[in-house]
């Protein structure tokens, strides 16, 4: 029987909750699965595409001149439905971005869509 772990929230640059991870998956604020996350804290979309980073202080980051050289990768199975918490904490204190890195979830949100929204991928326009 797979251990029951507590939801970590993801926040935004601007303190909003922005999603939860339940390990290795990745949810938005209403519980949709948006993509998941390796074990080096890399994140990826649904669809298997790059997105950036968590840091320290839990907000998914990315280098804002990316040019997505990164392989995609297989997503892993569905993942269970998931309810998000009725309360999170408060978020930490967020260290100030340079200028070169930007909160996907606040200034890119585009780059995680849900399973089900519809997503442009290269090979549609093969």
């Amino acid at each position: 029987m797979a251990e029951s772990r507590k939801p970590i929230p993801i926040y935004t640059t601007s303190g909003d909750t922005g999603g939860y991870i339940s390990y290795p998956y990745l949810y938005n604020q209403i519980g949709d699965w948006i993509g998941w996350v390796t074990s080096i804290n890399q994140v990826y979309s649904v669809y298997g595409r790059y997105v950036g980073w968590i840091n320290t202080d839990n907000r998914i980051l990315r280098r804002r001149a990316d040019d997505f050289q990164k392989p995609d990768k297989t997503p892993p199975s569905a993942p269970p439905r998931f309810l998000p918490p009725a309360v999170v904490p408060l978020p930490p204190l967020m260290a100030e971005l340079k200028y070169e890195t930007v909160d996907v979830l606040e200034d890119m949100p585009e780059l995680m869509p849900r399973l089900d929204d519809f997503a442009v991928r290269d090979d549609d326009f093969e």
